[in-house]
């Protein structure tokens, strides 16, 4: 690949061997008519994830490039290590498990690419519609949504979709910390960047099991609420200085 391509998609993937094969080729098809390249980071996995996806890349999936953490470090460290590898000016991340439509990129990418769309423009973020988890899943994503946006005032109904496009430039100006994929658009907006939201479609996983519990996300996401917070109102870069002439 000796083109710089027009979009780097970034899947974090820990134990998806099942899953990604399909999503893969659906990348694929939903990007026939883009210069595009495809990092999946394996994330530690411990099924057969790494090896299917050298047998992917050697049967001429020449898009395909794939890092490997030893250890698992999660999704927010794999996002950002993509990132750094990545070669397009934007960014679509995915993840693993397939419950993320492919057949939704290109639709954002017409977002930014549009002749109104302001150069302040850094992020596209996804809002599952119709989503396909479970009650208690959903229910829990409802109170967290609520709870982060009384205090951050994103004005974004799911941050929690793993489907979004963003800036590569804006993205590796966000202050990087274990969790922090999500609060993309509240840190976005507190670098003076703006979001626009799209509906996506959302879909089963068809295999394997989510690697994060309702409990796991909640312990974390208040602690990680918390220092967000106040980290945006700590914030001066919401504004940019004017150079004078002479």
């Amino acid at each position: 690949m000796t083109q710089t391509p027009a979009l780097s998609v970034l899947i974090p993937a820990k134990n998806e061997a099942e899953n990604l094969p399909t999503l893969l080729a659906e990348i694929r098809q939903a990007l026939a008519a883009e210069s595009f390249e495809v990092i999946v980071v394996d994330d530690g996995s411990t099924d057969h994830t790494g090896e299917l996806l050298q047998q992917l890349k050697r049967g001429g999936y020449h898009q395909l490039r794939i890092l490997r953490h030893a250890r698992s470090l999660g999704q927010s460290t794999s996002i950002h290590h993509a990132a750094k590898a990545a070669r397009a000016p934007w960014l679509a991340t995915l993840d693993g498990d397939g419950q993320n439509d492919p057949v939704d990129i290109p639709a954002m990418l017409g977002l930014v690419r549009a002749a109104d769309a302001p150069a302040s423009l850094k992020l596209i973020a996804g809002h599952r519609v119709n989503r396909r988890d479970s009650p208690s899943k959903r229910w829990a994503s409802r109170f967290a949504n609520r709870l982060r946006s009384s205090l951050l005032r994103d004005r974004t109904p799911d941050t929690g979709c793993g489907l979004k496009l963003i800036e590569r430039e804006a993205f590796l100006s966000l202050p990087y910390f274990d969790h922090m994929h999500r609060f993309i658009p509240a840190l976005i907006q507190r670098h003076g960047g703006q979001i626009r939201i799209q509906p996506v479609n959302h879909r089963p996983r068809s295999a394997g099991v989510s690697n994060y519990g309702n409990l796991d996300r909640a312990l974390v996401g208040i602690l990680d609420l918390i220092g967000v917070w106040w980290l945006i109102r700590r914030t001066r870069l919401d504004a940019e200085p004017v150079e004078l002439e002479s």
